[in-house]
């Protein structure tokens, strides 16, 4: 299971949100370059970078500072905020971003969004779902987590054929930066229903007892942020504990 230390940026800054909301965010630093050292001298691989200005106004607000982060770091980076076009995808792609995670687009147009992983492979874009829980059920969230979609989560995964999607990154929005614990059972019966997919899990994770329970799953990864920020989770030993990977069935 493949760790993801994440960065959200607004305005330049390293903050996170509280359950998805703009007006609840926490700085934690104004220096990313050297929040990204941090997680390369722990040992990571990758990072998850998230352009909250880009997502909540629906095109890329801080594309040009995530290129300067590749530029200045050898870590894997997928980012994620604010990506629309197949124009965006392909700037952050050139400018040193691994991956690209759409998310709107995935409901909006699913068709579109088959066609950029098709014109630039499975492993260079991820699937974002990030869901709200309605009467038990996963209702898909949009524009930055400030709409709900009215779809839910299992009628947007059926918009994507196996095999035409790999990567997928789901947060349960009421959980993150809440310090809750994963959703297990939403994650659970996503891999039940999807076992073709490399599921990313992303908000809520405390500690390394989530890390541990996320990776004896079976999750393909997971993104961790606020608890890092918070020292209740060494990157360490939550790398440590994300070892070795847990393949596909």
């Amino acid at each position: 299971m493949i760790i993801y230390p994440a960065i959200d940026l607004m305005e330049g800054a390293v903050v996170r949100l509280n359950k998805g909301r703009f007006d609840r965010s926490t700085e934690y630093s104004t220096r990313p370059a050297e929040v990204l050292d941090s997680f390369a001298a722990a040992g990571a691989e990758w990072t998850h970078i998230v352009d909250l200005d880009g997502a909540r106004a629906g095109e890329p607000r801080q594309h040009d500072l995530i290129g300067e982060l590749a530029g200045q770091t050898d870590l894997k980076i997928q980012a994620a905020g604010g990506v629309r076009k197949r124009e965006d995808i392909a700037r952050l792609l050139d400018s040193g971003v691994t991956r690209v995670v759409v998310g709107s687009m995935c409901v909006k147009s699913p068709d579109t969004v088959e066609a950029w992983i098709a014109e630039f492979g499975t492993e260079h874009i991820a699937a974002a779902m990030d869901v709200r829980m309605e009467d038990n059920a996963p209702e898909v969230a949009i524009s930055g987590w400030a709409e709900d979609s009215g779809i839910d989560l299992w009628t947007a995964l059926n918009a994507f054929p196996k095999g035409k999607l790999v990567h997928l990154l789901t947060t349960d929005v009421n959980r993150d930066g809440a310090m809750k614990g994963p959703n297990m059972r939403l994650l659970d019966q996503m891999r039940g229903r999807r076992p073709d997919l490399d599921i990313q899990a992303s908000g809520g994770v405390r500690d390394i007892a989530d890390i541990r329970a996320l990776a004896e799953m079976g999750a393909g990864g997971a993104v961790v942020g606020k608890a890092l920020y918070e020292n209740r989770l060494d990157l360490k030993e939550a790398l440590s504990a994300g070892a070795p990977d847990h393949p596909l069935p």
